[in-house]
């Protein structure tokens, strides 16, 4: 997802999709560890959309 289109999303929305990466995260990490992930180059992409995830969020908290 790009910037642009997540700065597009409500403060709530923003929020659940953050969620939803941390787990997806977390099944990724499980999945590598027991020999089942398809694609290792996954877990650095989620990674990179969380941080933009929260650079956005720490964005409107300093413009507030």
């Amino acid at each position: 997802m790009k910037a642009s289109d997540i700065r597009g999303l409500g403060g709530e929305e923003l929020h659940s999709k953050l969620k939803d990466l941390t787990e997806t995260l977390f099944n990724l990490r499980f999945q590598h560890k027991t020999g089942q992930l398809e694609n290792p180059r996954r877990i650095g992409q989620v990674k990179r959309e969380i941080a933009r995830f929260h650079t956005i969020q720490r964005e409107r908290e300093l413009k507030q």
